[in-house]
């Protein structure tokens, strides 16, 4: 092992050993079921929303976002903008009526809301499922991580990932992982500011050009082996040669797995088909992620990111343990600073990457860019400690998503389908741990945002319209609800399993059919809004006598005295 790697290998493993610790802090404090699943709703407001952030910024905003931005340019700028946005509706719509239901998981508050067992039943099954696909992207990151940095197999990366993260939550539940997920996020801001900066330095002293009619020139003779099959553009062929043979001229070029491109110092990069292929274009917005319909994908994409937030269960469940439905409020509107002071970085890091590491455009594996960029611009020990410091970062964020989601797993089916106690928390967490890592596995190169926002699109045709509704619409009954849940789960889940498969030609039906699966928030949630409505509408005579009195206790403030604490007792 080289030195970098031992000081990236140790880097990981502090990380990773302070998680465990922290956790086990956290979980000398846990001993009722309440401490497990909401941590006795105890959690202010600032502790709250840093526990939030670190468990919301995922695998696709550590390391996505900044590959999407090197690859797409101003349209990638819409998942950040998104995934942040998305608090505001929670904020206006969400936090306080759903703090004040006293439910304390996603499938109680349905039961709670609609007065049915099989609504709740239903919604524990969505629940789980968004989990799981939620889980893979972060097993699939720390695959693709300690791939790229150890040379070890990517299997590796999902095992220890599951590993520390069920030792955490197995150990004590929301109340432990809330300790671990807040410190998770200064480490997280540290890890990805750091480089920011130190390259933010370096590009005001060369000031490189950006835009121009070609794309990112290569300052060194560089050799890339192509992992997978790819379609790439060249606008300008000369210095570039596949498996020894010079390429003709500008095109396309179908690059099969286990080719070899080699490029001359100052060649112009190739770029993935559907990327745009010079300075200029990426600057630009208009050309969408790479389909022929941008204008529908991006709309789409606004769509899932910003009422995906709404519906994610990990990030719902961290509402109900805030003290009260002001303190919810409180929480959303301090994640808004904290992850908008985030998202900077990364965004940066997406424009230094398309020029000091243009190589991965060529593959379309810019996930990597944020591992890579360090020792690739600066190098030496500074950079060789800047990428220390992000291979620290990138597990921080593996591990504080994965525990939320194995929160949100581990409540929903100890509550659901065992009895409530403590043990049957503990088995569901390592049952739905382990799920995930052969689906991670089998996952396809798909990038990581992407795959994130094919699951914010499910929560988004879920249980984003159940909530909405459910809040603030009377009419929604339980027959309406289950019936949009079961359309809304079949149509955004089929999309992102023939996504995630890659199923559909690009050119299918004009692009359209690619363009409808990979981006379905569009059509799945106004199918889901619909269905929901036009059912409750004709089985209104359903609604429940206690209406009144459950809308009074999700909007009425607390002083008043009407809120009930709905805490399952251990038997």
């Amino acid at each position: 092992m080289t030195h970098h790697a031992a000081t990236t290998a140790a880097a990981i493993l502090l990380a990773a050993v302070a998680t465990v610790l922290v956790g086990a802090y956290g979980g000398r404090l846990s001993r009722t079921t309440s401490d497990f699943l909401v941590a006795s709703r105890t959690v202010g407001p600032r502790w709250n929303a840093a526990a939030i952030s670190g468990e919301y910024l995922s695998a696709a905003s550590f390391l996505g976002v900044a590959g999407l931005v090197a690859k797409y340019g101003a349209d990638a700028l819409w998942y950040p903008v998104g995934f942040t946005a998305g608090y505001l509706g929670l904020l206006l719509f969400v936090a306080a009526p759903l703090r004040r239901s006293g439910a304390y998981t996603v499938p109680d508050f349905a039961e709670f809301r609609l007065g049915s067992a099989r609504a709740r039943t239903v919604a524990m099954l969505v629940v789980v499922v968004i989990c799981v696909l939620y889980l893979v992207p972060q097993y699939q990151g720390a695959g693709l991580t300690l791939k790229i940095l150890l040379g070890v197999p990517v299997w590796v990366g999902p095992l220890v990932v599951a590993t520390v993260v069920i030792v955490n939550v197995v150990g004590g539940g929301m109340r432990s992982i809330t300790f671990v997920q807040a410190f998770q996020y200064w480490l997280k801001l540290t890890a990805i500011a750091m480089p920011a900066l130190a390259l933010a330095v370096l590009f005001a002293g060369e000031r490189p050009a950006i835009g121009g009619p070609l794309p990112p020139a290569i300052t060194q003779d560089t050799t890339v082996a192509i992992e997978a099959d790819v379609l790439v553009q060249v606008t300008r062929a000369e210095g570039i040669t596949v498996d020894g043979h010079a390429l003709p001229g500008p095109g396309r070029y179908q690059l099969h797995r286990g080719a070899t491109m080699t490029l001359a110092a100052g060649a112009s990069t190739p770029v993935v088909a559907g990327a745009p292929s010079t300075g200029d274009q990426w600057l630009s917005s208009g050309d969408g992620l790479g389909g022929n319909h941008p204008l529908y994908e991006v709309l789409s994409l606004i769509i899932a990111t910003f009422l995906g937030t709404m519906g994610l269960p990990h990030v719902l469940g961290r509402f109900y343990t805030n003290p009260d439905g002001r303190a919810a409020r409180r929480t959303a509107l301090a994640v808004i600073a904290l992850l908008s002071m985030f998202y900077m970085f990364p965004t940066l890091l997406g424009v230094f990457a398309r020029l000091y590491v243009p190589q991965l455009l060529v593959t379309g594996a810019a996930d990597a860019a944020v591992l890579l960029l360090p020792g690739a611009a600066i190098g030496g020990p500074v950079g060789a400690g800047l990428a220390a410091l992000v291979a620290a970062g990138a597990i921080a964020a593996f591990l504080a998503t994965s525990s939320g989601l194995l929160v949100s797993i581990a409540g929903a089916l100890s509550t659901d389908v065992l009895r409530g106690r403590v043990r049957d928390f503990r088995l569901a967490a390592i049952v739905g741990g382990v799920i995930p890592i052969p689906l991670a596995l089998a996952a396809s190169s798909l990038e990581l945002s992407r795959n994130v926002g094919l699951v914010f699109a499910v929560a988004a045709s879920t249980l984003c319209p159940l909530l909405v509704l459910g809040i603030w619409w009377r009419g929604l009954t339980a027959a309406g609800a289950i019936s949009g849940l079961i359309v809304g789960a079949a149509l955004s889940g089929t999309a992102a399993a023939l996504a995630v498969t890659d199923a559909i030609d690009d050119d299918a039906s004009g692009g359209w059919a690619a363009s409808l699966v990979g981006y379905p928030a569009a059509i799945s949630v106004s199918v889901t809004f619909l269905v929901m409505v036009t059912v409750s509408r004709f089985t209104r005579g359903s609604s429940g006598a206690d209406l009144p009195r459950v809308f009074a206790r999700m909007h009425v403030p607390e002083r008043l005295g009407m809120g009930v604490e709905r805490v399952p007792t251990e038997t």
